[in-house]
């Protein structure tokens, strides 16, 4: 008894802090997304009242939610796997025998997790800049003309993916070094003396034996990915017409520019409820997967 009370003793200030900063504010907004609060309710709560499920099915009788929750998807589709290649390259390079400076490629390449959003995304428009950008400059050299690539509706999402992925793949991979780092090199020489290819140690021994880190990496990115709001915020401000608002960005100006807090916080747990069943979908298809194994 002592010790599980000196054990609630040191954690009850972490539970207190997590309640008050996490648990009550999604309590709260849940509570909101049944109501009509909004900016006369700021000022009076008298005027607020309690609506139902009224705001979940305004918002999925509006064609812009179905807009941009199709950019939101698109987003994810064409991010989830550029990343996760990128991330696992990047990890089997550092992982590699004959690399040298670890520890400073490492850092190098994880330097855009944390360095600012709005100070990279300052750089990354000047390099998708139409007349002077880097990247059209470097594109003119293998005989393509410039494009506008914050500016035309089909290329503004691919511009935000690649900013995405440059900024956040650092993050997984770190998480899949780790797990390449787990691997025991046993079974790699095993294969080696047996005459097995570098493909097919690849494929048989390094892909399975990072599966859970792998199923870990792509929740936590989708779970990211959907939740798409700086990049789009910073770089395009929804534009061009409206091809990169996302469902968070959505959210942000029906609560803060439009005032409709209650929608709002309707729209923020349909997005919940959306990256619930994605995750709940890919971890029954892993656990089926590893039945059948």
């Amino acid at each position: 008894m002592r010790s599980e009370r000196a054990a609630w003793t040191f954690v009850a200030p972490a539970l207190v802090v997590l309640g008050v900063f996490l648990v009550l504010p999604v309590c709260a907004a849940l509570l909101l997304s049944f109501t009509d609060f909004d900016i006369y309710a700021l000022a009076n709560l008298d005027n607020l009242r309690f609506i139902g499920l009224a705001n979940y099915v305004d918002v999925l009788r509006t064609p812009l939610f179905w807009k941009v929750l199709a950019n939101t998807v698109w987003f994810v589709v064409l991010a989830l796997p550029l990343s996760l290649a990128l991330s696992l390259g990047a990890a089997l390079l550092l992982n590699s025998p004959l690399a040298r400076f670890k520890g400073l490629h490492r850092t190098a390449l994880f330097a855009p997790v944390v360095t600012t959003v709005v100070a990279v995304a300052i750089i990354w428009r000047y390099l998708f800049h139409t007349r002077y950008g880097l990247i059209n400059y470097a594109l003119s050299h293998l005989g393509i003309g410039p494009i506008d690539w914050l500016g035309d509706p089909h290329w503004a999402m691919p511009a935000l993916v690649l900013f995405a992925v440059w900024k956040n793949f650092g993050y997984n991979m770190i998480i899949l070094l780790a797990g390449l780092q787990a691997i025991p090199q046993d079974l790699y020489e095993a294969a080696r003396i047996d005459g097995a290819s570098a493909w097919r140690r690849f494929w048989h021994i390094t892909l399975p034996g990072l599966r859970p880190v792998l199923l870990l990496v792509a929740v936590i990115t989708i779970a990211g990915y959907f939740q798409l709001f700086a990049e789009p915020y910073v770089m395009t401000r929804g534009d061009p017409l409206q091809s990169t608002v996302s469902v968070l960005y959505l959210m942000y100006e029906e609560g803060f520019k439009w005032w409709n807090l209650g929608r709002a916080c309707a729209i923020a747990f349909l997005l919940f409820a959306l990256i619930l069943v994605i995750t709940r979908v890919l971890l029954r298809f892993a656990r089926a997967k590893d039945e059948r194994a």
